[in-house]
């Protein structure tokens, strides 16, 4: 019979029954699985082919609305000058962004990306993602959308898209991320911009850094949008030592 105190002849056997010695091997596996995770993701290309835009915006906003027709006029507008368009992958104006890429190249399903979270209640991918990948918490593929694109492009949007844009700004307030352009498109949140000044930057109670509030540049319009980033993308393809060319094929 085995003795109900036995070790099984190892000395550091943790009992499952001890609670805090069991959360405590938890929670060390934990952090070291992501430390690992965290060398990982600091590899990356040293030759990449095209500039990454990733366009979050809502879930809700439906083909035929101003909005919807917008951001598919700015995908596309990007696309042509030689961008890959990263979306949520899902529907509204993430289905905008990436329909607004295949309408330039149909061919070139690579360059129209969607990164998804799987929800009970939205289930599928859009059926304009060309490459899709699948993730189960909101802070994987969160860290997704930070390792993968060049650009960050916020449309009209709900807590989500808040919250998306929120990280990007973070992260390139302290650094993580460089040469990173957060462009935030329309007035909703051109006056998030100015609520934050008024109420961040007030004398004797600072929340925030006036330059931490210069990170976000605010467009007013798809064309404005554009020219932003095509000065933006000028930029990497010289880092790259590279000529302003065309997209070109994986």
């Amino acid at each position: 019979m085995t003795n109900p105190g036995s070790n099984f002849g190892q000395s550091d056997i943790i009992r499952l029954g001890d609670e805090d010695a069991t959360v405590a091997v938890l929670e060390r596996a934990i952090i070291g699985m992501w430390d690992s995770v965290n060398e990982l993701t600091r590899l990356r290309r040293t030759f990449r082919s095209n500039y990454r835009v990733t366009i979050f915006g809502s879930a809700r906003l439906q083909p035929g609305t101003s909005a919807y027709e917008s951001v598919k006029q700015l995908a596309a507008g990007l696309t042509e000058m030689g961008c890959d368009i990263i979306s949520g992958g899902g529907p509204g104006l993430m289905q905008a962004a990436n329909e607004g890429a295949l309408s330039v190249d149909p061919d070139a399903l690579h360059r129209s990306v969607g990164i998804r979270i799987d929800l009970p209640f939205e289930q599928a991918v859009n059926p304009y993602v060309g490459k899709a990948y699948g993730h189960g918490t909101f802070f994987s593929r969160l860290h997704h959308f930070m390792i993968a694109s060049d650009a960050f492009v916020v449309v009209p949007g709900g807590i989500g898209t808040l919250l998306e844009m929120s990280l990007a700004w973070q992260l390139l307030q302290v650094r993580r991320l460089y040469n990173t352009p957060l462009i935030l498109v329309g007035k909703m949140w051109g006056e998030l911009v100015n609520w934050s000044r008024e109420w961040m930057l007030q004398e004797g109670q600072a929340l925030a850094s006036p330059e931490d509030l210069d990170i976000p540049l605010c467009a007013g319009s798809v064309e404005e949008t554009i020219e932003l980033l095509r000065a933006r993308r000028e930029e990497w393809l010289r880092s790259q030592g590279r000529p302003d060319e065309r997209s070109i094929p994986s």
